[in-house]
């Protein structure tokens, strides 16, 4: 595929054929009639790090180099548990995090583990923010 930029978006109408589930059904493929014939599963309907990464091209190509960055990130956060993201939305509320090093600790979880370096380094960011501002729980 080319490189993509604002002139295909929005890309479920520009190219449907190359947004693809977790299965790799084709989003033109999802029809009533394909779900009814359950041939659908929730698979099929979820966003792939694919998908985000052209978003975050397309918006690049806009000049939006923010939300570029968010699609990127949340690419990185397409196979991490359900259960690893609550829990580090909880950790990174304001004063949730004992203490800096708590959140060090998850940042390295995730970019060894997930190989989520964009999200270690969001968390990073934070936890020096949250030093700075005195919100941890503890302060060492």
């Amino acid at each position: 595929m080319s490189k993509l930029g604002v002139q295909d978006y929005p890309l479920a109408e520009t190219r449907p054929g190359a947004i693809r589930g977790k299965r790799g059904m084709a989003l033109q493929d999802i029809t009533l009639a394909s779900v009814l014939a359950g041939e659908v599963t929730m698979a099929d309907l979820q966003i792939t790090a694919k998908a985000l990464h052209d978003q975050a091209e397309i918006a690049g190509d806009a000049g939006r180099a923010t939300l570029a960055l968010n699609f990127a990130r949340a690419a990185e956060l397409v196979d991490v548990p359900q259960e690893l993201v609550m829990s580090t939305y909880e950790l990174l509320r304001p004063g949730r995090a004992q203490c800096k090093q708590e959140l060090h600790d998850r940042a390295a979880l995730f970019r060894q583990q997930y190989s989520a370096p964009l999200i270690a380094d969001f968390i990073v960011e934070a936890a020096d923010i949250y030093d700075r501002r005195g919100l941890f729980t503890y302060r060492f």
